[in-house]
């Protein structure tokens, strides 16, 4: 799991305990716990779960606009060839490419700028590159969780998380493509059960 875990201690002590299941601590944790924007987690609270989403997000996240690029391509290729100019094959080709590595880049910064964090207080949510935004809710607050997967992040481990406040008829939120989403969902229901019913 791409995730820090930290145990029920506050942020400012805690950051020798950051926890990655399946990987050593020292290499994969800190670095999100670096992520972390300056007051978004407040001094004395606890961080439970520090997620982003599996670095497979950036593929399949792409995998629409990538076909659209590729069928753009043959079809420009393709039109080349009739035409008779044979240059316009290696313009079209180079130019799918190019494309094609731009789209992954931008949703590589998507994936970079995505958090997920749990702590003893609140559930949060923090996205985007160029106009980065957050949600957060407090645990008591929380009337509803639920994992969904589709068939392609089912056959790779993957899945999301939905999150409904109260008064809502609607997921208010999710957290995308993490891996082992039915631990990651226990984890939130116990913090919930533990933290957010006081």
């Amino acid at each position: 799991m791409n995730a820090a875990r930290l145990n029920a201690q506050p942020r400012a002590r805690s950051s020798h305990c950051l926890q990655s299941a399946g990987e050593t601590p020292e290499l994969a944790a800190p670095t999100l716990a670096n992520a972390l924007p300056a007051g978004l987690v407040e001094d004395d609270e606890i961080i439970i779960l520090l997620l982003r989403p599996s670095p497979l997000y950036i593929l399949l996240a792409s995998l629409g606009s990538l076909l659209v690029i590729a069928v753009v391509t043959l079809a420009l290729m393709y039109l080349g060839r009739l035409s008779g100019v044979a240059w316009i094959d290696t313009l079209a080709f180079g130019l799918g490419i190019t494309i094609g590595i731009v789209r992954l880049a931008w949703q590589g910064l998507e994936w970079w700028n995505r958090l997920y964090v749990l702590t003893d207080r609140r559930i949060i949510r923090r996205k985007g590159v160029l106009r980065p935004s957050i949600f957060e809710t407090k645990l008591r607050d929380i009337q509803h969780t639920s994992v969904f997967q589709l068939l392609r992040e089912r056959s790779l481990g993957l899945g999301s998380i939905g999150f409904a406040s109260a008064g809502s008829d609607v997921f208010d939120a999710f957290w995308v493509m993490i891996r082992q989403p039915f631990a990651v969902h226990r984890t939130i229901v116990e913090a919930i059960e533990r933290y957010g019913r006081h």
